[in-house]
């Protein structure tokens, strides 16, 4: 038997609704060396990766060799999407995480998804205060951003903001699409102020997107490009 099935078959798992029954039947067991790593699947079957399990349960994370061994893990257990959609990184549990281990750690993985597996967009989730304001100190020495939210019981993301810091001109393109919705780089330069040839546009679009921040989709020679999440 399974183990899964076996989880639903034992009376301590016995589920109390049919989303109960969804949530632990997408619950998917992964091997890496001799960790068991949970790995989830929300309502609508997008990737929450658990950092406290992965990490070795321990809710206090420090220092680049931890983080590098998180980046392999979180290499391991991600899969490429068909189409463009975040991951979640969900920190539920963890009390602390320093800079070293965030970098080598999280900026990697991202830095990996968008090269490695672009329709891939990593979420920050369910970070403490204390994460979160080491996050966001590191980020905006970096002049770098990152998206960052909770995730109620249900994998439904809420409360999206976005952690660190952009230079002007990427804030101001960031600041637009948002208020848009979806955006090209043609209307970009129609919109706004700036006398900006859509190549511009394009460039700076083009790197929020490689930061992970929006969502990039083409259709033939035709880019368009939204936030990842909505409500920022």
């Amino acid at each position: 038997m399974s183990g899964w099935f076996a989880a639903i078959c034992d009376h301590r798992f016995a589920p109390t609704s049919l989303w109960s029954v969804a949530a632990l039947v997408r619950r998917l067991l992964t091997k890496s060396g001799d960790l068991v790593m949970f790995i989830e699947l929300n309502e609508d079957a997008q990737l929450i990766l658990k950092i406290l399990p992965l990490a070795g349960h321990q809710p206090v994370l420090s220092g680049a060799g931890p983080g590098r061994q998180l980046f392999g893990k979180l290499v391991d257990a991600a899969r490429a999407p068909s189409e463009p959609e975040p991951a979640y990184l969900d920190f539920q549990g963890v009390t602390v995480a320093t800079a070293s281990f965030l970098r080598e750690g999280v900026i990697a993985f991202r830095d990996y998804a968008r090269s490695t597996l672009p329709l891939l967009y990593p979420v920050v989730a369910n970070a403490s205060a204390p994460v979160t304001e080491e996050f966001e100190f590191f980020l905006r020495q970096r002049k770098d951003a990152f998206w960052a939210c909770r995730l109620t019981e249900t994998g439904t993301p809420c409360d999206p903001q976005l952690l660190g810091e952009l230079d002007d001109a990427h804030r101001l393109t960031f600041a637009l699409v948002a208020r848009l919705g979806t955006a090209t780089a043609p209307r970009l330069a129609a919109q706004s102020n700036e006398k900006l040839a859509p190549t511009a546009w394009n460039n700076r679009l083009s790197f929020l997107a490689a930061r992970g921040l929006l969502i990039e989709r083409k259709a033939g020679k035709t880019k368009t490009f939204t936030p990842v999440l909505e409500g920022a």
